[in-house]
């Protein structure tokens, strides 16, 4: 009997089921690979999560967080310079993470599918992947300066500090205080770094204590982002805009009395000051009347001039009420302006009451007067890179809002250039904005802010600057935005 021919026919069966194999591992180890590692039900993720080298976090050209393995250790150690400072961008991780982080996990991983499918072959072979490097848009030594001005505005208090570049929506600066160092929860702390997170949440610890600062402070959440706060008269920036795309200008008469009762009560609303355009003389030029902050003039136009639905009308159209989504996995808390009537609308009009708002809201208001009306949508990573170098991601800059026309944004642009050549932040620099001073109650501190462009003329940057502390936005914020902003343009 000839046997070759049914030798032949098991030889190329055999072939095809070796090939059939190596298809089915090409597709598991590649195209598979990122899905099956993060699958819900592969334990192997959370056992081997340090055992992979991270990719760097980088800020113009620093390295800002490395991982490297001890000589005695199997588990990679996450290490992070100047960890305080740039916290609020990096985040921490430690199998857990928040901020680049997080929303940049399965790229700094090596587990991300772009990498995955370039390296498959490393992976078939047992060899650990290597995380990519994330470029962000920080300038370091403005985040420095920012972070150091935050620290020494009031250490037992909470602050913050936004800077966007206008023509991109690159944030440069975005520092918060207090802040923690995140080489303290690190992977290498291992337990002791499970117990600080704890500490720095303010919850109670092994032994039920609680750092009550933490739990009052909050160093881990970020300022610009994750929180809100009564805005103060920076509000009115966003009250001027609702009245110039409804029909008045920057040299309209607007109602300026000395005192405004509100509307169902029996409380008047004062001005800050006597005299000038909030001395009571009926009426003033609109302009005046920001640069002043009068506060009648902007609790009669939010509450009765202008009435709550145009002006929530107008904080929809900035983003007010919405999730601004920086970066994956990145977002901002919506700011809130109630929807109600009355007081409430005059009280919130002004800054105060119900009216709570992140820095980067009000910031974006700055933005569109600097910006000829549009707000580029706010962002923290310039670019990805591999480990060989190639470009995973770059950023697109794109448009977020155009809430003005550019004859109103450049109205609103004279009324801030108002503020520091003749008004409540008189003399203090290069930069326009607005000043703001909010009363909290049950405290003996306010919330300070100015919020603005530089420079004054042909604008590059927005910016906006919280603090808590004695005294007002004018006296206490607007000299922190100088310092920084000096350190952001010498680029």
């Amino acid at each position: 009997m000839n046997m070759d021919k049914p030798l032949r026919w098991v030889t190329v069966f055999g072939l095809l089921l070796i090939f059939a194999l190596m298809v089915q591992v090409n597709y598991i180890q590649g195209s598979q690979a990122e899905k099956l590692q993060t699958h819900d039900l592969n334990n192997r993720q959370f056992l081997d999560v340090f055992k992979r080298p991270r990719g760097k976090i980088l800020a113009g050209g620093e390295v800002l967080v490395s991982s490297t393995k001890p000589k005695e250790s199997e588990n990679y150690a996450r290490t992070y310079k100047n960890g305080e400072v740039f916290a609020p961008v990096t985040g921490y991780f430690n199998g857990g993470a928040n901020g680049i982080e997080r929303a940049y996990n399965s790229l700094l991983d090596g587990r991300d599918k772009r990498i995955t499918n370039q390296r498959w072959f490393d992976q078939f072979i047992g060899k650990k992947a290597l995380g990519a490097d994330v470029e962000t848009t920080i300038m370091p030594a403005a985040q420095r300066r920012a972070y150091e001005e935050l620290r020494r505005a009031n250490p037992n208090l909470r602050g913050a500090v936004v800077v966007m570049d206008i023509r991109t929506g690159a944030i440069v600066v975005m520092a918060t205080y207090p802040s923690y160092d995140p080489t303290d929860v690190a992977p290498q702390t291992g337990l002791k770094g499970g117990e600080r997170l704890v500490e720095l949440e303010g919850k109670p610890n092994s032994k039920g204590e609680v750092n009550e600062r933490n739990k009052r402070l909050k160093p881990l959440i970020n300022n610009v982002l994750e929180d809100t706060f009564s805005p103060g008269s920076s509000f009115k920036a966003l009250i001027a805009a609702s009245a110039l795309e409804n029909g008045y200008s920057k040299d309209s008469a607007v109602p300026a009395p000395s005192t405004y009762l509100l509307p169902g009560t029996r409380t008047s609303l004062p001005n800050s000051h006597e005299g000038g355009a909030c001395g009571g003389a009926g009426t003033a030029p609109l302009i005046s009347t920001f640069a002043e902050s009068c506060n009648t003039t902007y609790g009669i136009l939010g509450a009765q001039e202008l009435g709550t639905a145009k002006v929530l009308e107008t904080a929809k159209e900035f983003h007010y009420d919405q999730r601004i989504k920086v970066e994956p996995d990145l977002s901002s808390v919506q700011s809130a302006f109630p929807d109600a009537d009355g007081a409430r609308t005059a009280l919130a009009s002004i800054g105060q009451g119900d009216n709570n708002a992140t820095p980067l809201h009000i910031m974006m208001i700055a933005a569109a007067a600097a910006n000829d009306g549009r707000i580029m949508k706010p962002y923290l990573v310039q670019r990805v890179r591999a480990a060989d170098q190639s470009v995973l991601e770059e950023a697109d800059p794109q448009q977020l809002a155009e809430p003005l026309s550019g004859g109103q944004a450049d109205q609103l642009a004279d009324m801030m250039r108002a503020v520091t050549s003749t008004g409540t932040a008189k003399g203090v620099g290069d930069v326009a904005g607005k000043t703001g001073t909010a009363d909290i109650d049950g405290v003996e501190y306010n919330n300070r802010w100015f919020a603005g462009f530089a420079p004054a003329q042909n604008p590059r940057y927005a910016f906006a600057v919280f603090t808590q502390g004695i005294g007002s936005g004018g006296e206490a914020a607007a000299p922190i935005a100088v310092n920084v902003m000096r350190e952001v343009l010498k680029k």
